[in-house]
């Protein structure tokens, strides 16, 4: 079955960079995508788009937006979010995501709630959902633990996205990471919003042997029980989190906790009809 990756990284963050050093063990780099692409039978993938100036690391909030992928050339079939820094976010900010919006490799947006002081439904953000709605692009917002501990987790809790939801029926959401450690929450979420969708990426840090070892005991449990809740595979969509774990082995550890029967709709269909309608896929 071929696959599309909607949540990856690829930019030179230093995090990132020791995540794959040290903990995931992976080749974060143009190259070691493509192999992993090709490995991992990947048709896409949707890079989420962050940047952070020397010394200051993430969240950083001089950062210019809207921010992109820095991290090499990109690859074949990588497409991008270009994330969105509320502290930088000026007329000429709004014009240049405008300009990356027309552009066919350009997606979807990425907001980083919890990283970034204000909540989804937020006045300064309404601008970015203008443009959304404008061009028919989904909004993406990271959700639940932020793995800054400078990160406030207030803003991310998936119960804040109810309320942009209902406030912006004209714009599609995805709700990175259904909310973890609030899954259930964030699976209410999604179950009551017609237009909010969720990733089900970023659960676990680690190698194929990490994954392994967390899928023998309860750590999974209170995720199983949300993706039972919420029963709308239609809205559930795979993502990586890549570097955070290796593609192939996390789409085989996701693919242990969707029904079989939903296989095609999460690791494909979904996706494609969210951020890839008018993307020709080889």
């Amino acid at each position: 079955m071929r696959i599309i990756d909607a949540h990856i990284h690829f930019s030179a963050i230093e995090s990132f960079r020791h995540t794959a050093r040290e903990l995931s063990l992976v080749d974060y780099s143009g190259n070691g995508l493509v192999n992993e692409m090709r490995d991992g039978n990947i048709a896409y993938c949707i890079g989420m788009g962050v940047t952070e100036t020397p010394d200051m690391g993430f969240p950083d909030y001089h950062a210019a937006s809207p921010m992109g992928l820095d991290l090499d050339p990109l690859p074949p079939n990588v497409g991008m979010c270009p994330g969105i820094n509320p502290k930088t976010l000026n007329q000429k900010a709004l014009d240049d995501l405008e300009k990356l919006l027309k552009e066919p490799h350009v997606v979807g947006i990425k907001i980083y709630l919890g990283y970034y002081p204000y909540y989804a439904y937020d006045d300064i953000y309404q601008p970015v959902y203008d443009l959304a709605a404008a061009y028919d692009k989904p909004v993406v917002f990271h959700t639940g633990d932020t793995y800054s501990e400078r990160g406030l987790l207030k803003y991310s809790h998936p119960l804040t996205l109810d309320e942009v939801a209902v406030q912006r029926r004209d714009v599609n959401f995805m709700m990175a990471h259904l909310g973890d450690p609030w899954t259930l929450t964030g699976a209410e979420v999604v179950y009551k919003n017609r237009n909010m969708y969720a990733d089900l990426s970023g659960w676990i840090v680690g190698t194929k042997a990490t994954l392994d070892d967390y899928s023998k005991d309860h750590f999974l449990d209170h995720i199983r029980h949300a993706i039972r809740f919420c029963d709308h595979y239609e809205k559930l969509i795979f993502g990586s989190d890549w570097p955070l774990a290796p593609i192939k082995d996390y789409a085989q550890f996701i693919g242990d906790l969707i029904p079989e029967k939903h296989h095609q709709l999460v690791f494909y269909d979904n996706a494609k009809n969210l951020f890839l309608k008018d993307v020709k896929l080889d």
